[in-house]
């Protein structure tokens, strides 16, 4: 194994790194006093879309896919590194850069699993930013870690799909731009093979019987620059049979295909959060004074710092493992280290965040810093794409075996 960065990742880094000094880190706060003067909050700031342009500019604009023919063609382990830069400023890297989930795991499944139509149809004005999209999965009334309890029904009447459930937290489908849902239902809901019940559907957003009943929030947050989080209601939503992606029964897989590559970008991401985390603890310790002392000089804070640092370099060399073995021997190779960093990773920088709040007292759980929404997506990711413990369950499992 060899992580050194390659030229074209060190070409990408520099690039990257000054685009986030430059144009990112300052846009923060203008896109938060634009967001106050909208006339809806799900609307785009006009900063997002400057700097959209200005991203497409430099070329640093996809660079999540790995297929050369719509991305930028970046190996799993040249893409990490990126990541992590943008996980420095998640609301808003991503999203300019068009890296931003959920719209990242839709294009990766329409690349792979999407026909001619459907790629022309969603993929081309996804790829190319004019459009947002949602990926409709979880559900409220079950156990949604376990992707067979789903209950929402796709039923096939002559040439259409009629879709009939009820689904939340559906990333990005508050947002204006949002066009079009993929929806993970069951087809088959009788059928002997669990795993072959459920198929994925194309559903446009304005297809009759399709409600966005209202925004979930997430620790009090709304996510705006996603897209929200949302409930929303398929009431017998009629759509073509070609608007099936991949087969029946594919569901359960294609879910699984996308999920493998979105829970490395959040590590990634989160590993930059934290990174963000360690230089305001820093820039905080050395410019404030408590009982005769800068906060530099106290025990404590020196304890949370050095133990921050350690912490990121192991999880750094981990995810990086994972994206190398990705690379060399596939998603189902790398299983044990992507549940190993799904674990591992929300819960070590959680508590580094932590630590980063406390230091700031009163300013931590502010909107003057990052640190409270950074948190709040920090400990969502404990839960989203699949809880902590279903994959420390199976985990465990593969352990296990060799010994029975």
């Amino acid at each position: 194994m060899d992580f050194a960065y390659d030229a074209r990742t060190e070409e990408l880094r520099a690039k990257l790194l000054a685009f986030m000094d430059e144009y990112v880190y300052p846009a923060e706060a203008v896109a938060h006093q634009q967001r106050e003067r909208l006339a809806s909050p799900w609307e785009t700031v006009p900063v997002v879309e400057e700097l959209k342009a200005e991203a497409r500019r430099q070329g640093l604009w996809n660079l999540f896919l790995p297929d050369s023919e719509y991305g930028a063609g970046l190996t799993n382990l040249q893409y990490a590194p990126l990541a992590e830069i943008m996980g420095r400023s998640p609301q808003l890297a991503p999203t300019v850069t068009n890296c931003a989930a959920p719209d990242t795991g839709n294009m990766e499944v329409l690349t792979q699993f999407g026909d001619e139509q459907q790629q022309k149809q969603w993929l081309e004005p996804l790829l190319a930013g004019e459009i947002r999209s949602a990926f409709a999965m979880t559900e409220p009334d079950v156990a949604s870690s376990d992707a067979t309890n789903i209950t929402t029904h796709i039923e096939r009447d002559g040439d259409e799909y009629v879709i009939t459930g009820r689904k939340w937290y559906i990333s990005g489908a508050m947002h204006p731009d949002c066009k079009i849902h993929i929806v993970m239902g069951k087809t088959d809901p009788d059928g002997e093979d669990i795993r072959r019940q459920q198929s994925m559907v194309l559903v446009p957003r304005d297809t009759p019987g399709v409600t966005i009943k209202r925004a979930m929030r997430v620790f009090g947050y709304e996510d705006h620059y996603h897209g929200g989080h949302a409930e929303v209601i398929f009431d017998h939503a009629r759509v073509p049979v070609s608007n099936l992606v991949g087969e029946e029964g594919g569901g359960f897989a294609i879910a699984q295909a996308r999920l493998g590559p979105g829970r490395i970008h959040h590590c990634m991401r989160l590993i930059g959060m934290a990174e963000r985390a360690i230089e305001l603890m820093c820039r905080r310790a050395v410019s404030r004074n408590a009982f005769g002392k800068s906060l530099a000089q106290q025990g404590v804070v020196h304890n949370w710092i050095a133990d921050a640092r350690v912490t990121v370099e192991q999880l750094r060399l981990l995810v990086l493992k994972t994206a190398w073995l990705m690379d060399t021997v596939g998603n189902r190779g790398a299983h044990t280290e992507i549940q190993s960093i799904k674990i591992a990773t929300p819960r070590a920088v959680v508590d580094i965040l932590d630590r980063a709040i406390q230091l700031h007292g009163a300013g931590g759980v502010s909107q003057d810093f990052p640190l409270a929404e950074l948190y709040a997506g920090a400990r969502t990711l404990m839960i989203a794409d699949g809880p902590d413990e279903v994959h420390q369950r199976s985990l465990a499992r593969r352990e296990l075996k060799r010994y029975l």
